[in-house]
């Protein structure tokens, strides 16, 4: 009985057509008689298993036995092959699948429509490395162009609140209300400082020590620089250049003391900093001498107070500002040498949107 499912019982069938073809070449030899119409049956079904042949030596010549396999493996659709040294040998191949590895036999199939994970190529690995250096250079900020402040807020997440915080600095500070504000107590001593160009400002780090105090609340500062034009107006009026005197207490609020400086004669504290400006943008230059920020500060410290946030990225709210009523004099070719570096580094003005400004009598 031939078996019904030909594919798997191929190996069988053609271990049993092999063993027919011993059997009937010795009968072929006294008799040519044909393959029985059930072997020939046999034969079509196996069909998928392709066989090679190799044909006779000579087409003339041929033994009895050559006959009956070459009728054979014509049913059987195999291909006749010559092999050297076996011209009358019938050889079959099974053309099984290939043997999986044991990794892509363990790898689970995907699915439907699914496009298998493959290496990157180094190629597509360097465009990923431009692009990531695209991003990062787009993502940085700056006073004008692709990167200036109308863009800061879509540069990063985390600056969003340069565009949608209710307490942005600077402000035109107008209309504070005039009260009885207490003193801010300076407590400002000789300090080692160094000085940093950090690619938006001239900023001076100060040696711990100094600090201020106000409403109860003790602010140490962290550091010092310098915007031009003044960021801050009063009454609309903007001032040649602004000082900004960055304080932080032990739960990390900030409060800005801003220093308006206008054109006059030359400022020993300014000129002092200016002497130890780095050559490289990013380096930060040790000043031999000491340097008390309290000569950066006007004798009449009245002052106007208000909410605010900081006025760089990430433009963070909740930043305590004192904006020192009295202007500083500063001489033109100190401007000039901070114009070389930053024509201009001052935000646009912000809305007040109703905050409460106060102001010394």
């Amino acid at each position: 009985m031939i078996c019904p499912l030909v594919a798997r019982c191929r190996p069988l069938l053609v271990t049993v057509l092999l063993g027919a073809l011993a059997f009937v070449g010795s009968a072929a030899r006294a008799s040519e008689t044909p393959p029985s119409h059930e072997a020939t049956g046999a034969a079509k079904k196996a069909a998928p298993a392709p066989l090679v042949v190799a044909p006779p030596a000579s087409p003339t010549s041929q033994d009895p036995l050559d006959k009956l396999r070459q009728k054979l493996a014509a049913r059987l659709g195999a291909t006749p092959v010559a092999e050297a040294g076996k011209p009358n040998e019938v050889s079959v191949a099974l053309r099984a699948p290939p043997t999986p590895s044991p990794e892509e036999a363990s790898r689970p199939a995907p699915a439907h429509g699914a496009v298998s994970a493959r290496p990157r190529p180094a190629a597509a690995k360097d465009t990923a490395k431009e692009s990531a250096s695209h991003d990062n250079a787009a993502a940085h900020w700056s006073y004008e162009g692709r990167g200036g402040p109308a863009a800061w807020s879509a540069l990063k997440p985390e600056f969003a609140k340069c565009s949608n915080g209710s307490r942005q600095s600077p402000i035109d500070i107008q209309g504070g209300i005039r009260v009885d504000l207490e003193p801010v107590q300076f407590d400002y001593k000789p300090s080692a400082f160094r000085v940093l160009d950090n690619g938006h400002t001239v900023q001076v780090n100060v040696a711990p020590g100094n600090s201020i105090e106000v409403g109860g609340r003790r602010f140490e500062l962290v550091q010092f620089h310098f915007h031009r034009p003044s960021e801050e107006r009063v009454d609309g009026k903007q001032f040649d250049m602004v000082a900004h005197l960055v304080h932080k207490d032990l739960e990390g609020r900030l409060a800005v003391v801003a220093v308006l400086l206008e054109r006059g004669s030359a400022h020993a504290a300014v000129q002092s900093v200016w002497n130890n400006l780095p050559l490289e943008k990013g380096e930060e230059q040790a000043a031999r001498a000491t340097l008390n920020v309290a000569d950066l500060l006007p004798v009449d410290r009245s002052y106007f107070t208000y909410m605010g946030s900081l006025t760089t990225p990430p433009c963070s709210e909740g930043v305590l500002w004192m904006v020192m009523k009295a202007p500083v004099p500063i001489s033109s070719s100190q401007i000039d040498i901070f114009a070389h570096l930053y024509p201009m580094n001052a935000r646009p003005i912000q809305a007040s949107a109703g905050r409460l400004i106060k102001q010394s009598n």
